[in-house]
């Protein structure tokens, strides 16, 4: 016998030992965490985000985006909001089962909402908007009892809004506008309490909500019955519309597979030759206040050497380069593709006005580059980053002084992009948070959006907070909804960042005041920019008058 013990100890040893260094592999992720593994795996490109997230960490909760309970270690709230996250959404989604908020807002989600969702039973806001997501809305979202916010627009949702929907007792903020929904509106249970804005923009809904008459397929009325040959010849009619979009599907499918080879043999190429198409053929160099001193032949020369590794952001305008000069001198360099054949026409005389400007709070614009494809605009280069950087993503806090002497960039570059007749822009050249409720239902941006834009600024610096920080994502809110909420209590000033010490509260009290006016619901109730600079300039930044502002001009 021990003999026999001694020759299968060495086995035996190796098996245990195996199945110990097993199991602790099995168990080095929590059910969870495989759960945002799973749904990483699905993502085909993004900012890089998620590339912090490793397998091999006991627990996701110190992920980026992720918040765990602090005994339980599940996670309960998900944030990857604004990271150009492309890819469907991983059905596995659905096992975070203690999950009270996620927000994928603003990405490039594609493909359909996983039904999934309905086993986080927890969920109390769903934030999907502003992606690319198609199909039907699932049923299975009205089991979530728990649900608060439920906002999905802006993306490219069909067919019809589940009647379960109506069994959300909770739910406060409803949004399904921008979609391609058709059908009755449901008015039995709570969607019945929900206005016109949450339903905009689907030209085949219908009902009281948004005064629309539902008719039945024949036309008529909803309680008629086709009978005999009508239903024959409805059946037949279906049959033949069916074909003809098949058909249609078809052609169209293969008309997009055309063109998309098409722009690729003529624009795909392109890209990897860097800007060098853009100056090659005919470009020509235009500098404001002379103080460049360098050639036009000096720069041509530079720009054809930029390509997609001198990339150091992009932002609602257009992609920027850094450009490096054989003296040391560093610029900026935005390129703007030409929109249409009246591109040309207005550009030239809105940068002279642009490059006249200069202002201590602006980034200077040295000059530009008029290229047969597109105009890349030259600005002075800061190294210090973005005050978005500064602000949320440095260890070290932003004091109050460096707060208010941050540097606007791409100022007037809304002018360029609108429509000549109507004085309006219908591209949407800007970043979600900073947007008023009037464009993101219609893109159309008008002076009082830009006062908005600017009023949500002046809160982010005011409270040192993003406008869809996780604080106000929790309670179904932004920066704005948050302050409205805190005026309602008298309690506004509570949205200051205790970090800002040794200010005067004058001061904070005027920036507070203004912010409040810019970002009001009601476009009309807004100040022109004009009047916010001369408060600002009256009341906080004094002695600081403005290089181009007139007092008596608009």
């Amino acid at each position: 016998m021990g003999i026999l013990l001694t020759v299968f100890q060495g086995p035996l040893l190796f098996y245990f030992l195996s199945l110990f260094f097993l199991v602790e592999r099995l168990q080095c992720l929590t059910s969870d965490g495989e759960a945002l593994v799973n749904f990483r795996t699905n993502i085909i490109s993004s900012d890089g985000m998620l590339h912090q997230w490793r397998p091999e960490d006991p627990d996701p909760c110190g992920w980026k985006g992720v918040t765990c309970d602090l005994k339980t270690k599940r996670v309960v709230y998900l944030n990857l909001s604004n990271h150009k996250l492309s890819g469907p959404i991983s059905p596995d989604i659905g096992r975070l089962d203690n999950l009270k908020f996620l927000d994928l807002h603003y990405n490039n989600f594609y493909g359909a909402i996983p039904p999934e969702l309905g086993n986080c039973t927890e969920l109390q806001g769903l934030f999907l908007q502003n992606n690319y997501l198609s199909g039907f809305i699932p049923t299975e979202i009205g089991n979530l009892s728990n649900l608060q916010t439920l906002d999905i627009s802006s993306n490219s949702l069909s067919g019809s809004i589940p009647t379960s929907l109506g069994n959300l007792k909770s739910l406060l903020n409803f949004n399904v506008s921008n979609n391609f929904l058709s059908g009755p509106i449901p008015s039995d249970g709570v969607l019945d309490q929900f206005e016109t804005a949450s339903f905009l923009g689907n030209r085949g809904l219908c009902g009281k909500h948004i005064n629309q008459l539902c008719k039945d397929d024949d036309g008529g009325s909803s309680g008629s019955q086709p009978t005999g040959s009508q239903n024959v010849k409805k059946n037949s009619g279906r049959l033949l519309i069916s074909a003809s979009a098949t058909v249609g599907a078809l052609l169209l499918v293969a008309l997009m597979c055309f063109w998309g080879c098409f722009l690729y043999k003529k624009l795909g190429k392109n890209d990897a030759k860097g800007l060098a198409v853009d100056v090659g053929g005919g470009a020509s160099i235009v500098m404001f206040h002379g103080d460049l001193p360098y050639s036009s032949k000096d720069i041509i020369k530079k720009l054809e050497t930029l390509n997609e590794e001198h990339v150091i952001g992009a932002g609602g305008f257009g992609t920027v380069y850094k450009l490096s000069m054989d003296d040391g001198n560093v610029f900026a360099l935005k390129r703007i593709l030409k929109l249409n054949e009246g591109f040309d026409r207005f550009f030239e005389r809105e940068l002279q006005i642009l490059g006249s400007i200069k202002h201590r709070y602006l980034v200077n614009l040295r000059g530009y580059c008029n290229s047969p494809t597109s105009k890349l605009l030259i600005y002075d280069y800061l190294s210090g980053g973005s005050l978005d950087e500064a602000l949320h993503e440095k260890s070290e806090l932003l004091d109050w002084d460096a707060r208010i002497n941050a540097r606007v960039s791409d100022f007037g570059l809304a002018k360029l992009l609108e429509d000549e007749e109507s004085h309006i822009t219908t591209i949407v050249a800007g970043t979600f948070g900073y947007l008023a409720p009037e464009y993101m239902q219609s893109g159309r941006a008008t002076e009082k959006t830009d006062v908005y834009s600017f009023g949500v600024l002046m809160l982010e610096v005011i409270s040192g907070k993003r406008p869809t920080d996780a604080s106000f994502i929790e309670k179904g809110l932004n920066i704005v909804g948050w302050l409205n909420y805190l005026i309602t209590e008298d309690r506004q000033r509570e949205i200051i960042d205790t970090n800002c010490e040794g200010v005067e509260s004058e001061t904070l009290d005027a920036l507070l005041s203004v912010a409040i006016q810019c970002v009001s619901s009601t476009p009309e109730e807004r100040p022109t920019m004009h009047r916010v600079v001369q408060t600002l300039e009256s009341e906080v930044m004094t002695p600081c008058p403005s290089d181009f502002y007139d007092s008596a001009s608009d």
